[in-house]
Formats: C-alpha cells, sequence, structure tokens
C-alpha cells in the first residue's frame, strides 16, 4: 500500500511541476528559446556620452553622420548578395575601387575558368598545380581591357559588394557615410535584406585643442584587446576609448546600439532602441583653464625674449581644491616655433614627465626633521655653509643668519635642511666629516616625501600615470642633495597633491578630474573625495609648515607669487640639472628650472597651485637673466580665480 501512495505522490509532484512550468514559466521558457533560435543585429554605433565642465559647459559632444551598414545573414549566398549591392548602387553615389573589379569579374565571368588553358588544367589534376596557382593566373589575365568591358553600374556594384565582404564575415560593414537626407531615407523606405542605416558618430571638441590630449582618443579596438573586449559584449567594429579620460571612463561613456530582429525574409525589425552613453562630469572650469594655457603662452613668449633661455621651451600648472583634490586647470603648453609663436598642447606631460623641483620641498624635509626629533618647533642655527669629506662646500644661495624652522623655509635655507639631513645619520657635524650614509638615511626621507605624495603615483583618474624618479645611489652628498630638492624627480601632479596635503593640514587626497557621472539628470558615479591618507605628524607641526609658507609668500622668497590681499601660502624652488643638447646621450648642458607651490587662503584654503618651468635658462654662475615667469603666472591665475569667484 505504502509503494502505491509512494507513487501517486511523485506522479502528483510531476503534474505540479509540468502545471507550474507551463503555466508560470512559459513566457520565460518562450523568450529564452527565441533569444537561442532568433537571429539578432545590432545598428550603427550609440552616440558616446558627452565630457562637460563643472558648470555645465559642453567641451566635447558628438556629431551625428547618417550611415549605412550591412550584416552577413545565415544562408546568404553570393548571389543574393550580389543583388543587395545592386539595389544599393540604385541609391548611393560610390567611388568605384578600382581593386574591387577583378574578384567582382571572376564572380559573374563563371569563376573565370575560360581564363586557364586545357594544359594547366591537366596540371591541376596531375597535382601539378595548385587551386591558389590557378586563382593567381586568373586574376593576372583579368586585363584592362576586359574590365572596362564593364559597365559603370557593375563597378558600383562590384566595389558595394567588396565592402560587404572585408574583414571578418561576422562583421558589421559601413558601406557609406554621410549620406544625402534622400539617400538615407529611400535606404530605409527599401527595407534591403542585411542592411541597417543609422547614425554614427563622431567626436566635436567645442573649445578647440583646449585639453583634447586629456580627453584622449577613440577609434577601432586594438588587436591586443580583442578578446577582453569581446568578453565585455562589445563587436569588433566597435568604437571604443583609446586613451586618456576615454579610455579611463569608457565603461561609462560608451552607448547602446539599436538592436534588430531579423525577419524570415532576412529583413529586419527594431525590438530595442540604443540610448546614449553617460556624461562626465568634469572638475575642469573651462574658462579657469583657458585663461591659464593663455597666460603659460604669454609669459613662454616673454621669457624667450631674455639671455641664456636657448633650452626653455615649455611650462605646466595645475589649479585645485586642497580639499578635494579636483583638478580646476590642468595645463602644460609647449612653444614649437618661436616665429609663428605657434604652441602645443603637453597636459599629458604633468602625469608623465619629472623634473628635479628644488626647494619646494622643504616643507617635507623639515616634516622629516620633526618626525625624526632631529629639530622641533623654533630650533635655530645659524645660516652658513656644509663641507663634507671629496663632496664641494654647500650653501645657501647667500648667508641668511639665523634661521629656525619657519625662517628656513621662507628665506629658502639650504643649510637648515642639509644639518637635517646630516641628524637622520645619528651624527653632529663636523668640518669635512665623513658621513657614511646608508640606504636607510634615504628613505627616512622618502618614506615621509611619499606620506605627502612625492615619489610615488598619486593615483590621478588617467591611465599611464608615471612616477617620478628615485636615485637608486647612496652617497653623502647625493643625502645632502635630496634634502633640497636635487636628487629625486617628481612629476608636476605630484607637487600638486604635495602642496594640496600641506594645505589640507596633513590629509591627503587623490588628484581627480571627475566630479560626477550622470544619464540625463541622474547621478550614476558620484565622486566621494575621501582622504587617502594623513601625514604622520601632530598638527601643531602641520600648522607650522603653513605658517612657514605664508611667511615666505609675505617677506620671504615668494612674495607676491600670490598677492598679500589673498592671504597666501607658498614656496619656491629652484633646481639645477643636466639636458643632452645634441641627442648624443651625453648630458652635455647644465640648465636652471624653477618652480612654485602654494595655496590661498593660508588659514582656510580654497585653491591650491603648481607652477613648473623646466630648463628656463642656462646656468652660468654670475651671467644669466632671471626669469620669474612662475610668479607672473601664478599671481595672474589666482587674480582670476578670487576676481571671477
Amino acid at each position: 500500500m505504502k509503494k502505491y501512495v509512494f507513487i501517486v505522490i511523485v506522479f502528483a509532484l510531476f503534474l505540479g511541476r509540468i502545471f507550474y512550468l507551463n503555466i508560470n514559466e512559459h513566457n520565460k521558457y518562450v523568450d529564452m528559446l527565441k533569444e537561442k533560435t532568433n537571429n539578432y543585429v545590432t545598428g550603427g554605433s550609440a552616440p558616446r556620452g558627452r565630457i562637460i565642465d563643472r558648470n555645465g559647459k559642453i567641451l566635447v559632444d558628438n556629431k551625428g553622420i547618417k550611415t549605412v551598414f550591412y550584416t552577413k545573414l545565415k544562408g546568404i549566398n553570393t548571389k543574393d548578395e550580389l543583388d543587395i549591392a545592386k539595389k544599393l548602387s540604385n541609391i548611393l553615389a560610390v567611388e568605384i575601387d578600382e581593386d574591387s573589379l577583378k574578384t567582382y569579374y571572376l564572380i559573374t565571368h563563371n569563376n573565370g575558368d575560360d581564363l586557364i588553358t586545357d594544359n594547366e588544367y591537366q596540371l591541376f589534376k596531375e597535382r601539378k598545380l595548385t587551386s591558389k596557382d590557378l586563382k593567381k593566373l586568373k586574376v593576372e589575365r583579368i586585363t584592362d581591357d576586359l574590365l572596362n568591358k564593364l559597365t559603370e553600374e557593375e563597378k558600383e556594384i562590384a566595389t558595394i559588394y567588396s565592402l560587404m565582404n572585408k574583414g571578418y564575415s561576422y562583421e558589421k560593414k559601413e558601406i557609406a557615410s554621410n549620406l544625402s537626407n534622400e539617400e538615407y531615407s529611400k535606404i530605409v523606405d527599401s527595407n534591403i535584406k542585411g542592411i541597417t542605416t543609422g547614425l554614427t558618430w563622431e567626436r566635436v571638441y567645442n573649445y578647440g585643442d583646449v585639453l583634447k590630449d586629456v580627453f584622449g582618443k577613440i577609434g577601432s579596438i586594438p588587436e591586443e584587446k580583442k578578446d577582453e573586449y569581446l568578453k565585455k559584449g562589445y563587436e569588433l567594429n566597435d568604437t571604443v576609448g583609446l586613451s586618456y579620460l576615454e579610455s579611463y571612463y569608457e565603461d561609462y561613456l560608451k552607448g547602446e546600439k539599436d538592436l534588430y530582429e531579423v525577419n524570415s525574409d532576412n529583413t529586419l525589425k527594431l525590438i530595442k532602441e540604443g540610448k546614449n552613453g553617460n556624461d562626465l562630469i568634469l572638475s575642469i572650469d573651462i574658462d579657469v583653464q583657458m585663461k591659464l594655457e593663455e597666460l603659460l603662452k604669454e609669459n613662454i613668449i616673454n621669457a624667450k625674449k631674455r639671455a641664456n633661455t636657448n633650452y626653455f621651451t615649455e611650462s605646466y600648472s595645475i589649479v585645485g581644491k586642497p580639499k578635494t583634490g579636483e583638478i580646476i586647470a590642468f595645463a602644460g603648453q609647449k612653444l614649437v616655433d618661436v616665429k609663428e609663436a605657434k604652441f602645443e598642447n603637453v597636459n599629458t606631460n604633468l602625469i608623465n614627465n619629472s623634473y628635479t623641483v628644488g626647494s619646494v620641498v622643504k616643507m617635507a624635509t623639515i616634516s622629516t626633521g620633526y618626525k625624526y626629533k632631529v629639530i622641533d618647533i623654533g630650533s635655530t642655527v645659524k645660516d652658513s655653509c656644509i663641507k663634507l669629506y671629496q663632496v664641494p662646500i654647500k650653501c645657501s644661495y647667500k648667508s641668511l643668519g639665523n634661521v629656525n624652522d619657519l625662517t628656513a623655509i621662507a628665506k629658502s635655507s639650504n643649510y637648515y635642511q642639509f644639518k637635517i639631513a646630516i641628524g637622520l645619520t645619528n651624527n653632529v657635524y663636523k668640518y669635512n666629516m665623513k658621513l657614511n650614509t646608508t640606504p636607510a638615511d634615504f628613505e627616512k626621507f622618502r618614506n615621509t616625501f611619499r606620506e605627502y605624495g612625492l615619489g610615488m603615483l598619486t593615483g590621478i583618474d588617467l591611465p599611464n600615470e608615471k612616477p617620478g624618479i628615485t636615485g637608486n645611489l647612496t652617497s653623502s652628498d647625493l643625502l645632502l642633495n635630496l634634502s633640497i630638492g636635487q636628487y629625486d624627480t617628481y612629476t608636476p601632479v605630484e607637487l600638486f597633491q604635495y602642496v594640496s596635503t600641506v594645505a589640507n593640514m596633513g590629509e591627503k587626497h587623490k588628484p581627480q578630474l571627475m566630479k560626477e557621472i550622470k544619464n540625463n539628470d541622474s547621478v550614476v558615479l558620484q565622486n566621494e573625495y575621501s582622504v587617502t591618507n594623513r601625514v604622520s605628524l601632530d598638527n601643531k607641526y602641520l600648522e607650522r609648515l603653513k605658517e612657514a609658507m605664508h611667511l615666505a609668500t609675505t617677506s620671504g622668497t615668494a612674495r607676491n607669487y600670490i598677492l598679500s590681499k589673498y592671504n597666501p601660502a607658498g614656496k619656491t624652488g629652484t633646481s639645477e640639472t643636466f639636458i643632452d643638447t645634441n641627442n648624443d646621450g651625453v648630458m652635455d648642458t647644465k640648465t636652471t628650472s624653477i618652480a612654485f607651490v602654494g595655496f590661498a587662503p593660508y588659514d582656510n584654503p580654497e585653491y591650491s597651485l603648481v607652477v613648473m618651468a623646466p630648463n628656463i635658462y642656462v646656468a652660468r654662475e654670475y651671467n644669466y637673466s632671471k626669469v620669474y615667469i612662475t610668479r607672473y603666472i601664478s599671481q595672474g591665475i589666482t587674480n582670476f580665480l578670487f576676481e571671477n569667484k
């Protein structure tokens, strides 16, 4: 009896499951079957998201181009494709492709069999000639006289047929673009098998070349990334971001294409409309950006009029908000033709090129002194020179008298930093002493520097950022050089993160160009601007650094770099380096570079700033014309910022 009850229960469950699948899940499985058995194709490219500045000004937009596409359908043959090409030729005006004519001739003239002799066919049967050999002979024997017998219509059909069969068979082929309204309407109305119409999209740069290199390029999927993009659902003929912002935010900027269902007669039915990509809203203020570029160009031109500026061609500047890491302007300009005052954008050098930056690192050096208790607030020495064993004498740029941790920054004392470097080695300075430095002494500096963002990647939202160069040699001379920014190199964006961290009381943010990403009015992604690190110093020391920079801009070496009415803080830097002037691999000429980092207002920073002028003049002792380009640029842009708030 129990056995029969069990069978009844199992049978009831079975019937219940069938009922559930047929009634409740019917539509789901019908859709799954349809998805597996139906044939779908996509339309043309969808417009990418726009790139917009912080105030809503559209920087990068899209221009639609009327385009016709062909998708090879299952079971279609050569005759059908020639028929499609003929229908298109009656609508489209195409430029004849001479290379396509021989292929067409073979297809339409019995595969060119009459071009092969009986003897050659016999050799083929005897396997002394291959089918490849026969095709080569046929093509060689299609003379101009034979091709001239083709009508203009046949030549157009040949060209279109060739376009329909280029590349991989499963790729969507672009047949023609920039169609007239009449051509476009006729193709839509004709409903030709495998043919779809749509808009392909080109980028439009509303402010010309401004920031164009930072926006990046778009184009076809690179060969080495095909598998990666195919796994993401892309088609091989899709347009993708290839560099910088277009690449970094590709997943958000890409649009969704129209989806078509292939009918039983191989015509197409639109079942899902595509949609635009998301808009990328930048922290950039395009008005500040253009003003900054104008200042760079103007001051590069003026500087080139001064003596000893033989190798000076470019300058850089970044403006941003220290409390968030937002970048407001991001500019690099290179003079490529002095006579015509022609410039090119080198904005991406801000993350790719690094330089010795001189005394702007002294806040980080003083921090190292605080951290390892070599100095404390108010520690005072009389500015002098350092002479180590087998190392040339090293001094400040002039005798500065008594200096403490504040005035060592404000007056830019090298001697004060050298004493910190010597203290890190647990030595007390004596004339002509041997310092016996170790890699650990260098790491004390570099660990502190990295807390501020110097000597490491900043994490800016641009691909392929490069860090500065960290020296790998160890010596007493180089340790002293490191303390005054004359050994390791840093990128301008590292300097921006560094000075913003000082301004922000030791809280470090990633420099960011993205403010938010939106789909119409809906926010898809919001930048949270979180703190990524905090400098390991008490606030009293961090306040001291800001006070020192304030002193530098009111009565020190950075006076008037930012006008006093904006309550500024800043630090200048001068560095020497060698460059290769004749491309022979030998660093043969010593040049001087200058830099400035600052922020304002000092007590509640709204803006932080970096200005750099590499190789501003040829370094000849007592024989150079000083160029104050960094002062003119920093003063000009801060005036613009505060006057246009």
